[in-house]
């Protein structure tokens, strides 16, 4: 037995960010191609450009520096914000599991139930 939990960021009742999206930026950080990170994640292009859309309308800052295609092709680079954004992200959820596993055991586990 072991125990799941989902951590996701909302901002007037919509998603902003969770585990999916965080996936996608690191993708896109990975490959420097939104098309190549969606391919990654198993979603469209189109998709991924929603979502990445819809994040920056909801947070209030760009994620992404695009460019378009042309002799060189195109690319996406994460901004300043979106690198720091997913590292406090990270931390968050890090510290979330660290303390729902804890949690589990203390009370499923036989630990001390303090």
């Amino acid at each position: 037995m072991e125990i799941k939990s989902k951590l996701w960021i909302e901002a007037d009742g919509k998603p902003v960010f969770g585990r999916g999206r965080r996936f996608l930026l690191e993708a896109i950080d990975h490959y420097g191609s939104i098309n190549q990170a969606a391919k990654e994640i198993n979603i469209s292009y189109r998709k991924a450009w929603g979502y990445i859309k819809a994040m920056e309308e909801r947070l209030g800052f760009k994620l992404i520096e695009r460019q378009t295609g042309g002799k060189n092709g195109g690319g996406a680079v994460l901004t300043p914000a979106a690198r720091d954004f997913l590292k406090k992200y990270r931390s968050m959820e890090e510290g979330i599991n660290e303390f729902v596993d804890q949690r589990f055991k203390m009370f499923f586990k036989g630990g001390s139930h303090v």
